[in-house]
């Protein structure tokens, strides 16, 4: 595919966009027109500036479908760079839905947080005129509006108990059994680099160590705990005891609300690890089958069967977790809408705390996406698993509380966390929503240093991969103390003290 974008700064846009109807296509970007092409598909997005305004043109050529649409903006909204480039995106939406012959529910919109623009919209416009604007303005559909506000109505009440010198820390263990196929997170298999692992976690406590006294220094109160990764379990007992310790000895947890640990892979769980968890005060995990389709577990290269899922869940209940997360993902190769809903079935038949529903993302660097060797579900039957997770949970009793999007998501639709009345992650919240100071630790993590005043955000990254890590630790030590330099930009040292 060939996208054009001529006279506009709107590429970003255009090309999700048309990725949204074209998930396999490599799209070759060009400022103008080519004189001549071979490619079957062909997409023409341009502005053009007029005495009276602008002039936006869309053209399309797909085989032998051919159509083009053009509109005259004048006035104030020619001024307004977002809405020009709304416009645009309305033209395109058109052609592409009238060619594929399906109507994306999330509309025009491609960004990561919907929510967070509802609640936008809402803030300015009032409930009702925010909302029919989310659908008529972004041609959300009625269900996905419907979603985004009840999961913001949920989110609400989360964020409205954190406060200006709130904080959460998160962990990164970016190490696993093996390497999931769709996965793209800077996670490496114990195979190949379990020789660094007692190297790595010696620097990670160190770091630990050293952000608990950046976090005193500037008066932060820590209210939630994450671990992720990776999988954390893939560590030993004693390897977690050594983490845990660290953090309970380096931290003030007396405010913190939640502590989770994802145990990711079934296959990593075992009673002692459990054991060690609950020592140190480990108050939610998760338990993550994506599938409980055997099948379908081969397919996407996780080495662990439905039967050890169940006995996972089994074990972590023995143990007292009472509040235990499972990780669905709908839209896997080789799965159909009958397999997911039998996997959702047999999940909520467990009764879990919380339940997450994924869509499959074909991230570049996923092995799924550089084979394109597995055969794919497509978007229709993705939003046929969706819908039917949706209707289950909410009969079941769980809710929506947090949601967010990524690029390349297989029918443009969305990963929503559900969970019981009590039992909603704090931290899925805030690091989704953007609205509190995220303090991370080890390989691949990325700090948020959140303006307590404003939306303006601050991002320190730790070097990507654990050998990295480990040979410039030094180096990206220094770098935890720009978060005071930043706090001290943010709101001045006389208002903290």
């Amino acid at each position: 595919m060939i996208l054009v974008i001529d006279g506009h700064s709107f590429h970003y846009e255009m090309e999700n966009l048309c990725r949204v109807f074209f998930p396999y296509q490599r799209i070759k970007v060009v400022p103008e027109l080519p004189a001549a092409t071979e490619d079957d598909i062909l997409i023409y997005t341009g502005l053009e500036p007029r005495p009276d305004g602008l002039k936006l043109t869309v053209r399309v050529r797909i085989g032998s479908y051919q159509s083009e649409n053009s509109e005259i903006l004048t006035g104030a909204e020619s001024k307004q760079e977002k809405e020009n480039e709304r416009r645009m995106a309305i033209l395109l939406f058109g052609f592409l839905t009238q060619y594929c012959g399906f109507t994306p529910k999330w509309g025009i919109l491609t960004g990561v947080r919907p929510v967070k623009l509802l609640r936008h919209l809402i803030a300015e416009k009032g409930e009702q005129e925010g909302l029919d604007y989310f659908r008529s303005e972004y041609l959300v559909s009625a269900p996905k509006a419907e979603l985004s506000f009840l999961t913001m109505r949920n989110e609400e009440k989360i964020l409205a108990q954190s406060k200006p010198e709130s904080f959460s820390l998160y962990v990164s263990i970016p190490f696993c059994p093996t390497r999931c196929s769709y996965c793209s997170f800077v996670s490496s298999s114990v195979e190949k680099t379990a020789k660094l692992i007692p190297q790595y976690l010696r620097l990670l406590c160190e770091e630990i160590r050293y952000t608990a006294k950046v976090a005193a220094g500037l008066k932060l109160r820590l209210e939630s705990v994450y671990i992720g990764g990776g999988t954390p379990t893939t560590l030993s007992a004693e390897q977690l005891e050594s983490l845990l310790t660290v953090i309970r000895e380096s931290f003030d947890l007396s405010v913190c609300g939640e502590f989770t640990v994802e145990a990711g892979r079934p296959d990593t769980i075992t009673g002692d690890k459990l054991d060690v968890m609950k020592k140190h005060g480990v108050t939610r995990i998760s338990i993550n089958p994506q599938t409980l389709n055997d099948e379908v577990l081969k397919t996407i290269g996780r080495r662990h069967t439905t039967a050890q899922t169940l006995s996972a869940f089994a074990l972590a209940r023995e143990h007292g977790f009472n509040n235990i997360n499972m990780d669905l993902i709908a839209g896997l190769p080789w799965d159909s809408v009958e397999s997911f809903a039998a996997t959702l079935d047999e999940v909520i038949r467990l009764a879990p705390e919380s339940i997450t529903v994924h869509t499959l993302a074909l991230k570049r660097s996923s092995r799924i996406f550089q084979e394109e060797s597995e055969p794919f579900v497509s978007g229709v039957q993705a939003a046929q698993m969706l819908d039917y997770a949706d209707t289950q949970l909410l009969q079941y009793g769980y809710s929506p509380y947090y949601l967010y999007r990524q690029s390349r998501m297989v029918g443009n639709l969305e990963n929503t966390g559900w969970a019981k009345p009590g039992f909603e992650s704090p931290y899925n919240v805030v690091i989704m929503d953007e609205s509190q100071t995220i303090l991370a630790c080890g390989a691949g993590a990325a700090s948020k240093i959140k303006d307590p005043y404003s939306d303006e955000l601050t991002r320190i990254f730790n070097f990507k991969y654990p050998y990295e890590y480990i040979n410039r630790f030094e180096e990206m030590i220094i770098r935890k103390d720009q978060v005071k330099t930043v706090y001290d930009q943010f709101c001045g040292v006389s208002e903290r003290t």
